[in-house]
């Protein structure tokens, strides 16, 4: 992320945001907000996996599709996908038809079923890795919390979850809040994160 912010109509915001309308909704509405949604958190994660090698403008742009095509990303749904539904997700030319990414998301999908037998919950899992301290914005593309997160995840058989896509849905989360320290909106997310009550494990 763009370590500077623009300014717009009085408003600073992270500079990376500056590219188009959509990422400015994005920035203001969704970035960093805490998220404590199973089913939310796993499109989080799959999207990330998604966007992986791409700009994460094209899964934006994408997301309603991506959405309708993973059952709202509902985990048992996807869970119960077969080769069929593989199949027609790689003819769907609304997603990303990468055929080793559809078939981690439906393996991710079968992992995080797993995962909340194991642990209550998928977010009470991946909240157990909120650092102990906050970085500094805007300096990190990895860190111990998102190597540790993706080294768990893989042991788990989860698929792409890469150390640097573990800390981009860290950061997306809430988890990490990486808002520029002049944008407007990292104080916002400084509140919402004071607010949130972290979920527990089981």
């Amino acid at each position: 992320m763009a370590a500077e912010a623009f300014v717009s109509n009085g408003v600073a915001r992270c500079g990376w945001c500056a590219a188009t309308p959509d990422y400015v909704r994005y920035h203001d509405d969704e970035w960093g907000v805490p998220v404590d949604d199973d089913t939310r958190l796993f499109e989080k994660l799959c999207l990330e996996g998604f966007q992986s090698g791409l700009s994460w403008l094209t899964i934006l742009n994408k997301r309603e599709n991506f959405r309708a095509a993973f059952a709202g990303f509902d985990i048992p749904s996807v869970a119960a996908f077969g080769d069929d539904d593989v199949a027609r997700l790689l003819a769907d030319a609304g997603i990303v038809r990468h055929r080793g990414k559809i078939e981690a998301a439906v393996n991710n999908a079968r992992r995080a079923q797993e995962l909340i037998a194991d642990e209550g919950s998928l977010a009470g899992y991946l909240w157990s890795y909120e650092p102990a301290q906050q970085p500094e914005p805007a300096t990190l593309t990895t860190s111990p919390e998102s190597v540790a997160l993706s080294k768990d995840l893989k042991k788990r058989g989860w698929k792409f979850v890469g150390p640097t896509t573990m800390f981009a849905m860290m950061q997306a989360m809430g988890m990490v809040n990486d808002h520029v320290a002049d944008c407007d909106y990292r104080a916002v997310i400084d509140r919402k994160r004071a607010d949130f009550t972290r979920p527990g494990t089981r």
